[in-house]
């Protein structure tokens, strides 16, 4: 390896970091989004082909690109404490009153920020490089969820600048800005998939996938709101630190103003609630911190709440309309959603005439009828949906919404999900599910046939083309009506970008064709991820093809089998099961393999003899020398079992930087823990 490849890596990841910065701190790009995909691709090359020179904090780590087993517990070394909320101005004097008074008359000033409504987060840096992630959990104990936060691009992942401390922990938010919400939701509605409820709801449950390919592209963010532990806290007041922190590369809040009394708060309520409307994430208030860092605490805080800050939360836009219909919307899954048409309305800027009413549980809890007037509000400011009906108006001849017997697409049996809300249509050839399925099945994360897009599922299964994914392999002998199939294509002008609508054509045509063909060498773990089967996501396939070897034994397994397998529990057993034992599932499965799709995957080698053969070896924390997959696929190479938690079966604990709870269970049981310097020794590397 040359000086000069080390050299080149060096520079393009700080080029990169620079890039990021104006991008995300600065809001000021100086490239375009090609050029930066340049530089990331050359780096990324680089690296491919030395990898010894790969780091954590390196940009081509963001995506790790396997899932975790699970989410280690983190105790904060400061507790994430909620704040105390007030709701008018005379609440804030309240509030006001009691700091003049904990600091005996001393002067104060007071720093305000918009009050997003994230998912609060703390994020820890050690020599200026990203360690750990947590969630705020109960205050006192967070989930570890550095996997996931690695992937949001504004956070940096080694921070620039001067003086930046040894031990840094910025606390904030991690949101998903509104109008690329609203562009995922607007694709969802289009695909039949149940809409989200509003970004932060959305955020939350993206931090709790264990897969961090599923979060990297939803184009979070993170901005700060505030610090836990520091080493060593040079700066007085958090005005200052904010500076600092926007210097090292930490997005802060471009909003944040510095005032010197409760009134001069007061007096900006008004123009601070009409300009939340544009900003670009959601906002439920504001936040109001007293700035010195010692008069904090003097201040100190009671066992719940900070006495040195407040919350004002804006009061929620809500409008009246009458409910006309309920419509009935079906999902990837089969989820039957109910949707209120409504007589137009005005909220929060826009004309609505649609609001979610969730489940058929909630159509209950509220008691809304058909013919009701009631009380709609956006949640989260994004999606509307009915809070509450005004009694006193129901008319008479208000009629009832009763759950769909039948899939109103299909006419298909329905299911209540047992122990659930949702009701689903169970019929796995619904045309609503089936778009979304086979698009899902044509990705390539899972099969991989190219041109297969969701435009042109559309029209193979609204033309009765494809009834099912064995009928894509059919589709060789439609290929001159394939032709002939209209499709809208973007094309850029001087005055925008204008969509045309052209034919699919020969040679889009015969592309597909050859990715079809293509996809049926596609391993057994990619065949299982892109059938859909509940709860089976990618890291359960390559379980699943890896313990099993044959889509022959997987179908013949009984549930107790299948959760001898890593990972798989009652629920997902039993999924798994019903898919393989169903009329449907082993009829597409047979038609699969007549059409020539593998059914098989090669097991990896392991080895017979050696330090871990027949050990099982959980690994917890961060390890220097190598990523978790790494690891663990070197742990099944040298004849280990890589297991997700500590249990009396667990052979040998290795233990790397910030370790969860799973140290402390070692411990207790009395098992061997190694650290990462001692592993490498009994491994022999």
């Amino acid at each position: 390896m040359s000086a000069a490849v080390s050299k080149r890596i060096d520079q393009l990841r700080q080029q990169i970091r620079e890039h990021d910065y104006a991008y995300y701190v600065l809001g000021e790009p100086v490239i375009s989004d090609r050029e930066y995909d340049k530089l990331f691709d050359e780096l990324k090359k680089l690296e491919d082909e030395h990898p010894e020179l790969v780091t954590p904090d390196s940009p081509t780590q963001r995506v790790g690109g396997e899932p975790i087993e699970g989410f280690e517990h983190v105790r904060h070394s400061i507790p994430m404490l909620s704040i105390d909320n007030t709701y008018n101005a005379d609440q804030l004097r309240e509030f006001d009153a009691r700091v003049a008074k904990g600091l005996g008359g001393e002067p104060y000033h007071y720093v305000v920020d918009p009050k997003f409504d994230g998912v609060a987060v703390s994020l820890r840096y050690e020599g200026g490089v990203f360690t750990q992630a947590a969630t705020r959990g109960d205050g006192f104990t967070g989930d570890d969820v550095s996997h996931n936060i690695r992937t949001v691009r504004s956070v940096p992942l080694r921070l620039s600048g001067k003086d930046v401390p040894e031990v840094l922990e910025v606390r904030g938010e991690v949101l998903w800005p509104i109008d690329l919400f609203r562009k995922h939701n607007a694709k969802r509605e289009a695909e039949g998939k149940p809409v989200f409820a509003n970004p932060r709801n959305a955020a939350a449950g993206a931090l709790k996938q264990l897969d961090p390919r599923e979060v990297a592209g939803r184009g979070l963010m993170f901005i700060a709101h505030g610090i836990g532990q520091v080493e060593p806290l040079k700066i007085d007041s958090e005005w200052e630190l904010f500076e600092k922190l926007k210097n090292w590369g930490i997005p802060v809040p471009s909003l944040r103003v510095r005032l010197d009394s409760i009134e001069d708060v007061v007096r900006r309520l008004d123009e601070w609630d009409k300009r939340r409307r544009s900003f670009a994430f959601e906002t439920d208030g504001l936040v109001i911190k007293v700035d010195a860092f010692y008069q904090r605490d003097v201040l100190g805080s009671t066992s719940r709440h900070p006495r040195w800050c407040i919350a004002y939360k804006f009061a929620p836009e809500q409008a009246r309309s009458v409910v006309r219909r309920v419509d009935f919307q079906v999902g990837k899954l089969g989820t039957i959603t109910p949707r209120a048409v409504m007589d137009p309305m005005q909220l929060s800027g826009t004309t609505v005439r649609h609001a979610t009413l969730h489940n058929f549980d909630q159509v209950e809890r509220l008691g809304v009828m058909i013919g009701d007037t009631v009380v709609v509000e956006k949640a989260g400011e994004i999606i509307p949906q009915v809070m509450s009906v005004v009694k006193e108006k129901r008319p008479k001849d208000a009629k009832p919404i009763k759950p769909p017997k039948k899939c109103p697409v299909c006419d298909g049996d329905v299911e209540k999900d047992e122990g659930g809300v949702y009701i689903r249509c169970i019929n796995p050839a619904c045309p609503a599910q089936l778009k979304e399925r086979l698009t899902h099945f044509a990705h390539r994360n899972q099969m991989d046939i190219e041109g297969m897009g969701e435009m042109l599922v559309e029209q193979l299964v609204d033309k009765g083309w494809v009834k099912s994914h064995a009928d894509i392999y059919d589709l060789h002998k439609r290929r001159e009506q394939i032709t002939k199939l209209e499709i809208e294509q973007e094309r850029k002008t001087d005055d925008g970008t204008k969509i045309t609508i052209v034919q699919f054509g020969e040679k889009r045509t015969d592309k597909l064709l050859e990715g079809i063909e293509r996809s049926k060498k596609q391993p057994l773990s990619r065949l299982l991820a892109g059938l859909n089967i509940r709860h089976v996501g990618a890291s359960t396939a390559d379980l699943l093809a890896e313990h099993f070897g044959s889509m022959k034994k997987l179908m013949e397994a009984s549930e107790e089998e299948l959760m001898e397998v890593d990972g798989v529990g009652p629920e997902l057993a039993r999924s798994i099961h019903h898919f393989c034992t169903s009329k449907v599932g082993r009829e597409l499965v047979k038609r699969l393999e007549e059409h020539g799709v593998n059914m098989t995957e090669a097991r990896k080698a392991r080895a017979a003899s050696g330090p871990l053969a027949g050990k099982t070896v959980v690994v917890t924390g961060t390890l220097e020398s190598m990523g978790r997959k790494e690891v663990q696929d070197l742990i099944k190479q040298l004849g280990g079992k890589a297991a997700g938690s500590v249990s009396k079966s667990t052979d040998l604990v290795v233990a790397g930087e910030s370790p969860g709870s799973k140290l402390d269970k070692a411990k207790e049981l009395g098992i061997k823990v190694v650290d990462e310097d001692e592993f490498r020794r009994l491994i022999g590397k």
